[in-house]
């Protein structure tokens, strides 16, 4: 059983600027320790340069491998490049690439850009084809859509064993056609697992949290407390919701409310839950309950063939502890 784990990198806009740089750096070593192969960098048009911030986490770390969230739209995919074997020459690392086809559409249209969605995924793939065979030492000459470049390569040369992983958003079937095209692991907002929308292909990955504990009323607790109904965030939820052409966006709004509720006092409830991404206040499905629980819920994805999780933004060490206790237990039970 093949299983990689990503953590998430916490966002400038919601950390003073002065304690940001160890913000970031602090995470980065959380998260090595747990044993997470990376770390997710965001990007959009309001917070830190993800390049600069990934450099931040590398210095931190000795082996972490920063998952830079790359908008074709930002920079040419030779500069992409570019990053990538820099911070290779530089710092002897590895980072990966998360590759995006979308993005708030307010951050979209700000920079002039009104490509349909199937059409950005499109251009993503002739970006990332330009990108990734730089990579490989390749002299590229290309006619595309969107990129022309003729006898380009790239220097510094990447050393092949510092080759990126590549992720791309995968819950759209543009964006698994995507992935299919250029050999990225498609990474999905999942469904509760079993309800009639779910999709059931397997492979791939999965973005979301995990809050879980010995006693499930005290996960449940720490998820209430973290994550409070916020009325503000609603609104805010159902204006993105309005304006929004995004697959997973829509279809993990279409899932809110399908979790089971709790039947008796001694029953644990479904973990699946949508709270976060109700309010405003995260992107991604959370599995909150005991560990039993949560890992057998991970089981199930592990059953069905999900090799990469990309855990939400942790806000303490002993978060990734619990997760890591998490993926101990569902990966002994797929075992047995």
């Amino acid at each position: 059983m093949s299983l990689t784990v990503y953590s998430t990198c916490p966002q400038s806009k919601d950390v003073p600027a002065a304690d940001y740089l160890d913000a970031v750096a602090a995470t980065a070593r959380w998260s090595e320790e747990a044993g997470c192969a990376g770390m997710l960098v965001y990007t959009d048009n309001g917070i830190a340069d993800p390049w600069l911030v990934a450099q931040t986490a590398i210095a931190a770390t000795e082996h972490l491998a920063p998952l830079v969230a790359v908008q074709p739209v930002y920079m040419h995919p030779y500069t992409a490049a570019s990053m990538v074997s820099s911070l290779a020459y530089l710092h002897g690392r590895a980072v990966h690439l998360n590759m995006l086809a979308g993005g708030f559409r307010h951050d979209l249209l700000a920079l002039g850009d009104t490509t349909e969605h199937d059409d950005r995924y499109a251009r993503t793939v002739e970006y990332t084809q330009i990108l990734t065979a730089l990579l490989r030492g390749e002299t590229v000459t290309r006619q595309g859509r969107w990129h022309t470049v003729e006898n380009l390569k790239l220097a510094p040369a990447l050393p092949p064993e510092l080759m990126p992983e590549v992720l791309i958003s995968g819950s759209s079937p543009a964006g698994r056609a995507a992935a299919a095209e250029i050999g990225a692991t498609p990474i999905r907002y999942p469904e509760p697992l079993g309800t009639a929308s779910d999709d059931t292909a397997s492979g791939g990955g999965v973005r979301m949290g995990i809050i879980a504990r010995d006693d499930a009323d005290e996960a449940w607790r720490v998820a209430h407390e973290r994550f409070p109904a916020d009325r503000k965030g609603q609104v805010a939820h159902a204006m993105a919701m309005r304006v929004s052409d995004s697959h997973w966006h829509h279809e993990l709004t279409a899932a809110a409310g399908k979790t089971t509720p709790r039947a008796d006092l001694d029953a644990e409830p479904e973990p699946y839950w949508l709270g976060p991404f109700e309010n405003y206040q995260s992107f991604c499905p959370y599995l909150v309950g005991s560990h039993d629980r949560v890992a057998a819920e991970v089981a199930r994805y592990l059953e069905r063939g999900t090799e990469v999780f990309v855990l939400d933004i942790p806000p303490a060490p002993e978060d990734l502890g619990h997760a890591g206790e998490v993926f101990a237990r569902a990966g002994a039970a797929v075992r047995a």
